[in-house]
């Protein structure tokens, strides 16, 4: 069975020298695709199913761990979620989340020898049938890439503005948040309030334990949560103790809540 594989790098010369020496490498190898930045990468990866994704981390536009976040959220049918192996400059992200990770790294510029061990483990894991990693342990992979902020920065009060002043809501007292275009919008039982600060940048400073991101644009609060369900699609679906909505949860995040 021919082994299909997407390439995802802003950089023309880069992204040929490594499509060039993964043929050298892996002849069998059929490279259906080169997007120039991680937007196209998820497009041209739902259009084409690649078996392998070698994505890019930093990218204009939408970089490689945002990609294959996006990418995990919507991959459905058949065809298993691809293996995945990120490029990048930074060595001591590749030290500090890929290392003992699931998906591969390749640190620029390709070292031949390197992508030689990184074809092995490629070759492996897709005779073994391994649907990319897992995508528990691919969300593992991109939260190491942010460490969670520290005990002591974490947020107990979000500061909103209302008409011509400011309200303060107690962050215990939010059901979610959800990214709306470049607000997120903080919901409580009883009203809803505008920020202006990316949902990416706000993660960080919120307690994992009680708030868990579902999809690429909301996080809940755990304690705010009642149960979780399929749904007729068979998609997990929250429900909220004191609010209406019942948001889908992401295939990339159901694993946090399977055991309720």
């Amino acid at each position: 069975m021919t082994i299909r594989a997407l390439i995802a790098e802003d950089e023309p010369i880069l992204a040929a020298t490594l499509a060039m020496t993964l043929q050298r490498l892996w002849p069998g190898l059929e490279i259906v695709a080169t997007a120039p930045n991680g937007i196209a990468a998820v497009e041209q990866a739902l259009a084409l199913r690649p078996d392998v994704l070698f994505l890019d981390i930093k990218m204009p536009g939408q970089t490689g761990l945002e990609a294959a976040e996006e990418l995990a959220e919507h991959w459905e049918g058949p065809a298993p979620f691809p293996q995945v192996v990120f490029v990048t400059a930074y060595d001591h992200y590749a030290v500090q989340a890929f290392e003992q990770a699931a998906a591969d790294y390749v640190l620029k510029p390709v070292n031949e020898a390197r992508l030689g061990k990184t074809v092995e483990r490629l070759r492996a894991l897709l005779a073994s049938k391994q649907d990319g990693g897992g995508l528990a342990h691919l969300i593992g992979q991109l939260r190491a890439l942010v460490p969670d902020a520290p005990a002591a920065g974490r947020l107990t009060m979000v500061r909103a503005a209302v008409g011509h002043g400011v309200r303060l809501i107690p962050v215990a007292e939010v059901v979610y948040f959800q990214a709306v275009d470049k607000y997120v919008n903080v919901v409580t039982a009883d009203s809803e309030a505008l920020i202006r600060v990316p949902l990416k940048e706000l993660l960080p400073q919120l307690d994992p334990e009680q708030f868990r991101q579902i999809s690429r644009s909301m996080v809940v609060n755990m304690a705010s949560v009642s149960c979780a369900n399929r749904d007729a699609m068979g998609k997990m679906v929250l429900a909220f103790r004191n609010r209406p909505e019942k948001p889908r949860v992401s295939p990339l995040y159901a694993h946090c809540f399977r055991a309720m």
